[in-house]
């Protein structure tokens, strides 16, 4: 697998990441279990993308200083683009929480915890996928129509799908869980199981990070696949992909109270994935060139954004 990855690139995103964790960790243990508020959640949120572009930044002057301008260029430009992806593709993952959350009743003081627990499994979980995916495609170029035919037919499968609310009740794992896990009637703080009657009883905060673990597992297989119509390069993939996962729990609570103003992007992902798909299938074809890509993106994050706020879901009945 070639990468641009080298040692002293590698121990700088991992020290990036581990500061990050650690103040976001700390910042949140000092709060206490509290309802994170809109302005809260809008300065993290700033800080997150910040964060991002800044490291995207140094990426680009540091490779154009060590590889020449032009790749420098292409390293940047990949890292933005297979960030704005993934940031894109993270914000249905929210409304999946969003239902989970709901759903399962679980109190606002208690949603930080289970989002971080969330966001540090999806880091290792996604590294894992990626060195996988990574070293499959150096292996087996032919796996690139696979992922490209893959992401064709989930975005046609989300435009069918897009309007309709995931039904909970009817969810497999979810059912398979309550009928085989032995609970506890409510929560008991943050405690994920006690100890009654001589029984181990879970909580039902316990279901709930299994089902956010899972649910992140299910968009892994989509965003990931995305991401390697970008840049095959496992360091930018990875780097990008941690640094969208970073400010989810952020952008959860920016959107909490959001989630049905955006009624239209779902069906502009369908349609990033969609023209992520057609372009691995054109890759011995024609190479899309990335601004293109990064433009096409923008583009149509941006006009279903612009679109739901212009024209309002009509009232429920």
């Amino acid at each position: 697998m070639e990468s641009i990855g080298t040692p002293f690139l590698w121990l700088m995103f991992a020290g990036v990441v581990i500061v990050a964790l650690l103040v976001d960790l700390v910042l949140m243990r000092h709060g206490g279990p509290h309802k994170v508020t809109f302005k809260e959640a809008t300065w993290w949120s700033i800080g997150w993308v910040a964060l991002a572009l800044a490291f995207n930044a140094w990426l680009w002057w540091y490779s154009g200083q060590q590889l020449g301008a032009a790749e420098g260029e292409r390293i940047g430009m990949e890292f933005l683009t297979g960030y704005l992806v993934e940031k894109s593709l993270a914000v249905d993952n929210i409304f999946v929480f969003l239902m989970i959350f709901t759903y399962i009743s679980v109190p606002e003081e208690q949603k930080q915890r289970v989002l971080v627990i969330g966001i540090i499994a999806a880091i290792v979980l996604r590294a894992i996928l990626i060195f996988a995916g990574a070293f499959l495609l150096a292996k087996f170029h032919w796996i690139l129509y696979v992922f490209g035919a893959f992401l064709l037919l989930t975005g046609i499968k989300m435009i069918s799908a897009a309007g309709k609310a995931p039904d909970l009740e009817q969810n497999p794992v979810l059912r398979w869980l309550t009928a085989h896990v032995q609970m506890t009637r409510g929560y008991h703080g943050s405690a994920l199981s006690v100890i009654e009657g001589g029984k181990r009883l879970y909580t039902p905060l316990f279901i709930v990070i299994v089902m956010i673990g899972i649910t992140d597992v299910i968009f892994a297989v989509d965003s990931i696949p995305a991401i390697f119509a970008i840049t095959d390069d496992p360091f930018i993939v990875l780097t990008s992909n941690v640094f969208a996962v970073l400010g989810l729990r952020a952008m959860f609570f920016l959107l909490q109270g959001m989630a049905d103003r955006f009624h239209l992007l779902p069906y502009g992902l369908a349609m990033v994935l969609m023209f992520i798909g057609a372009k691995m299938l054109l890759v011995d074809v024609y190479k899309i060139p990335i601004a293109v890509s990064l433009g096409i993106v923008a583009a149509t994050i941006g006009t279903t954004i612009a679109l739901s706020l212009l024209r309002p879901p009509p009232p429920a009945r």
